[in-house]
């Protein structure tokens, strides 16, 4: 018992002393994220800084730009810069079918822009069907219209660089290379070259944000130096050995606290802990108080990094994606042609139209009219529905399922457990009413699908859900009461203070610990005095 006791206190103290810069920094950038502004730039923001649709007779029909571009786009496809379709080299062999289209006016050209099955990305002319590329000219436009969405005076605009692996930006490799584009006094923008869509937008107090916050808190610096490789085992070594730490810690100060209940004996003095002195007296009470909240911050943060891979992704592959939108392309989506500016005013009650977007299931077909503030109005040409049915989103689940039969499907009009907006999310990127559909397979998977456009939004099965509470709930306490602001912000700023108290103590203490240990000590030699022959100490190093 006595080996087990000094066991657990030694761990404590050395491993806390290791982890202890990185506790107090992992509290201040997590505090820094908390209000940091999001500076890549969600669906409703890129619509809300669109340039106006107004579309023109005589522009092309999504399937005339589809076939013109073919060449254009099997040689794109085919470019050994194409990382994000290096898998498929099949590219030639397989024809890829459209996943998603969107009608757009990108620095004043109508340009359809088009996500193939393979997830690959293009914009095609509107008006001869090439494939375009944007030009540093035309990002500089796109920048101008950006800001003056907002009636902002944008000051000059400048061309900054070309880069292909911005850190600020994650997941959108399908869209590189960037245009870095700077704005006014501070502003700056990041403009994809293969689209023309703005993917970041920050002022220069957002980017302080950014550095502060996320770059630190994720280890970004270690892609700075290029050990980008290691960052995830970094992180998943870190948060294993912070939880065995703050665990460690937990138990000590629970065995070493003496309240004194029912007459029993306290330490000097009356005092319920063993500490005089001022760091350790904090550094016990905001462990003991705090030190559970740290512990699921900690436990959560190693979980996240999905250790031995035991979690299964949300969101489905590129080859279910493949199979859920099924084959072949519905005659109405391939020739419908744009409407003029008067007949689409007409049909959306004069909305500011800044996009038209098809979505297909099968052999059905969709057609949104997208507005400036969100609004998706449904357009119903002659073989369209405004919505997909069930039966067709049932047909596409089951691609996906294969031999699994669907258990039950309901309809969603509120946000459940698994399926809500974050913080900084709206109902653009988290639309309702969904369709939840359960799989009566071993997994428990669900499906979660938007009948308005049919996408499948997310795929959690049996493990993903349990990720959702070990690492989500633990670590951004989104569930409940405790999603809503401002008891959310409350609940976090009191841990965080606890947990900056924790860090900062341990740092002292570990500071502390290392001269003790590894620094010379002083030493008292004695030596005789002049006269009268008494020994009289001095102090060397």
């Amino acid at each position: 018992m006595k080996f087990l006791n000094r066991l657990l206190y030694q761990v404590h103290r050395w491993v806390g002393l290791v982890l202890a810069l990185f506790m107090f920094f992992w509290f201040f950038t997590g505090l820094v994220i908390m209000y940091a502004t999001p500076t890549t730039q969600n669906r409703g923001q890129q619509l809300a800084h669109a340039e106006t649709l107004a579309p023109e007779a005589g522009w092309l029909s999504l399937g005339e730009a589809w076939d013109r571009s073919a060449e254009q786009r099997k040689a794109a496809a085919e470019k050994p810069k194409a990382k994000t379709e290096g898998k498929a080299k099949q590219a030639g062999d397989v024809a890829a079918g459209i996943a998603d289209a969107r009608l757009v006016r990108s620095a004043g050209e109508p340009l359809w822009l088009v996500e193939d099955s393979r997830g690959q990305r293009f914009a095609l002319s509107a008006l001869d069907g090439s494939l375009r590329q944007t030009s540093v000219d035309q990002a500089l436009k796109i920048a101008e219209n950006w800001f003056k969405a907002e009636g902002n005076d944008i000051g000059n605009v400048n061309y900054l660089e070309t880069v292909d692996n911005p850190i600020i930006l994650r997941n959108q490799e399908a869209l590189r290379p960037f245009h870095r584009i700077a704005v006014g006094d501070g502003g700056e923008l990041l403009i994809s070259a293969r689209t023309g869509e703005v993917l970041h937008a920050s002022t220069r107090l957002d980017r302080a944000f950014y550095w502060a916050g996320n770059w630190l808190h994720l280890f970004k610096p270690l892609e700075s130096i290029g050990l980008g490789n290691i960052r995830h085992d970094v992180q998943l070594w870190l948060g294993f050995f912070a939880t065995i730490a703050t665990l460690a810690g937990l138990i000590i100060g629970w065995l070493r606290w003496r309240p004194g209940f029912g007459g029993k004996p306290t330490y000097s003095e009356g005092r319920t802990q063993p500490y005089r002195e001022f760091w350790f007296k904090w550094h016990f009470w905001s462990g003991l108080i705090g030190g559970s909240a740290a512990l699921f911050w900690a436990l959560s943060g190693y979980i996240d990094t999905n250790p031995g891979k035991l979690f299964s992704q949300a969101n489905p592959s590129k080859e279910e994606i493949t199979r859920y939108l099924g084959d072949g392309l519905p005659e109405t989506l391939r020739l419908w042609q744009p409407v003029l500016p008067l007949s689409l005013a007409a049909a959306v009650d004069g909305a500011d139209i800044v996009e038209l977007g098809w979505r297909s299931l099968g052999g059905d077909a969709v057609l949104l009219a997208h507005s400036r503030d969100g609004r998706r109005l449904p357009q119903t040409p002659d073989g369209v529905s405004e919505q997909f049915s069930e039966a067709a989103l049932l047909a596409a689940v089951q691609r996906v399922a294969g031999n699994a039969k669907v258990e039950s499907r309901t309809v969603l009009n509120e946000y459940d457990s698994y399926y809500y907006p974050r913080h900084h999310q709206s109902p653009v990127e988290k639309p309702l009413p969904v369709l939840l559909v359960q799989l009566a397979d071993d997994a428990g998977t669900r499906f979660y699908l938007d009948p308005q456009d049919g996408k499948l939004l997310a795929k959690p099965d049996r493990s993903t859900r349990v990720f959702r509470w070990l690492y989500s709930a633990l670590h951004h306490w989104d569930f409940g009461w405790l999603y809503y602001r401002p008891l959310w912000d409350i609940w976090m700023l009191n841990w965080i203070a606890f947990g900056l108290v924790l860090g900062g103590s341990s740092m002292v203490m570990g500071w502390r610990l290392v001269k003790k240990t590894f620094l010379p000590k002083k030493r008292v030699v004695r030596r005789a005095s002049k006269g009268i022959g008494k020994l009289e100490p001095e102090i060397t190093s």
